[in-house]
C-alpha cells in the first residue's frame, strides 16, 4: 500500500522549493528582496498597526528569533522596516513596516501575483484551482503563518 500521506508531503515541498527559486532570482533582482523578506513583509502589513515583535514574526514565520533580528537588521538600513520599543516594556520592541515597506511590499506583490500565474498557467482549469485552494487551506487554516 502506498503511503500517501508521505507521498503528499513530498510533492507538496518540492512544489514549494520549485516555486521559492522561481520568486527567489525575479525578488531580489527587481526589488532586492529574499521570499523570507517577502514573507515577513507580507506578516507586518497584515498585523494590527502594521506591527509585531520578533518573536512573533519569529513563531509566524517558523524561524528562530535571532535568524529574525539579522533578517530584520538590513532591512531597517533600507528604511522597509522600523524598530519601536514598547511604551509598557522597554524589554519588547516590535518591527515596524514603514511607508517605504509597505511600497516596496506593493510592488512585490505584482512580481509575486505574476510569478503564481505563471506556475498554473496552461496546466489547470479553474475548478482545478478552486479545489486545490479549498484543500490547502485546510491544511494551513489554524496556522499563525496563514497570510490568506
Amino acid at each position: 500500500m502506498e503511503d500517501l500521506s508521505g507521498t503528499n508531503v513530498l510533492r507538496l515541498l518540492q512544489a514549494a522549493d520549485e516555486i521559492r527559486t522561481r520568486l527567489a532570482g525575479e525578488f531580489a533582482a527587481v526589488h532586492g528582496l529574499s521570499v523570507n523578506e517577502f514573507f515577513l513583509l507580507m506578516h507586518l502589513d497584515n498585523a494590527p498597526a502594521h506591527r509585531l515583535s520578533r518573536v512573533e514574526l519569529a513563531r509566524r514565520m517558523h524561524l528562530s528569533a535571532s535568524t529574525v533580528t539579522r533578517m530584520v537588521a538590513p532591512m531597517e538600513k533600507q528604511g522597509v522596516v522600523d524598530r519601536q520599543v514598547d511604551g509598557r516594556d522597554a524589554r519588547t520592541a516590535f518591527v515596524v513596516l514603514t511607508r517605504a515597506g509597505r511600497k516596496k511590499l506593493s510592488q512585490a506583490r505584482q512580481t509575486f501575483a505574476k510569478q503564481a500565474g505563471y506556475v498554473f498557467q496552461d496546466r489547470w482549469a479553474t475548478e482545478d484551482l478552486e479545489d486545490l485552494s479549498k484543500l490547502l487551506y485546510r491544511l494551513v487554516v489554524q496556522s499563525p503563518a496563514n497570510l490568506t
